[in-house]
């Protein structure tokens, strides 16, 4: 019997690559992401090897993340909630001293508040499966790099959620892991360096292997807090 994953920001980069990945696994998808285009695009492209449901909206939307958990249940449960979507917050990226805080409120609303949220929402239905949910996070929640601290902030908040909701929900049996996928060949990377040549960088595709030794359950016990996945792509 398939199983169903939901999947943020899964238009493009890493979470298209996630969704790829997945159907081939014999995975439903809901697939969701702010541009409408690009994600049908991405569904069409999958939609001859699984089940795609592809709403397009933002996960700061309550409603947005209740359509979501709906089209979920709809295809009988949800066993894999992918917390993909992000934003780096204003570009070029601001010293935290000169930071706008109104978007520095939203920044939160999308990469923390929102992953939270959909847990909440989701919960029912991860506990029935005793899913696991992946939040991605990134090696700027540790950095401290000058101009990262907007995004670095909602990125080490998100890894204390995920290891604080892993402990509380260890006994219903769902799994929570931060994920740091490392530096990766992405329209929202480019947007960090704008000019530069990013070409060195690895393309998504190399993380996948470190994804297939988390859904297997190989990661060390409890399914926390993995800061460097690249190491698992040899």
């Amino acid at each position: 019997m398939p199983k169903t994953a939901l999947i943020t920001g899964a238009s493009k980069g890493l979470g298209k690559t996630l969704a790829r990945f997945l159907a081939q696994q014999n995975y439903d998808l809901i697939l969701t992401s702010r541009g409408r285009h690009s994600l049908q695009t991405t569904a069409d492209e999958l939609k001859s090897t699984a089940e795609i449901i592809a709403i397009p909206g933002n996960v700061a939307d309550a409603d947005h993340r209740r359509r979501l958990v709906e089209a979920a249940r709809q295809l009988g449960g949800l066993n894999l909630l992918i917390n993909n979507a992000s934003t780096l917050g204003p570009t070029p990226m601001p010293a935290l001293a000169e930071f706008p805080l109104e978007a520095f409120r939203y920044l939160f609303d999308v990469n923390f508040l929102a992953p939270l949220a959909l847990v909440q929402e989701a919960l029912p239905l991860l506990k029935a499966s005793q899913g696991l949910v992946v939040n991605l996070s990134s090696d700027a929640a540790v950095g401290g790099y000058p101009g990262w601290g907007g995004y670095g902030a909602s990125k080490a908040a998100l890894d204390l959620l995920s290891l604080t909701l892993a402990n509380e929900l260890k006994d219903a049996n769902v799994g929570v892991v931060s994920v740091d996928p490392g530096d990766l060949r992405t329209d929202m990377h480019q947007a960090a360096f704008p000019g530069e040549d990013i070409s060195d960088r690895p393309l998504p595709e190399t993380s996948v292997p470190g994804f297939v030794t988390l859904l297997q359950g190989q990661e060390p016990s409890g399914r926390y807090v993995v800061r460097e996945i690249e190491r698992l792509r040899d």
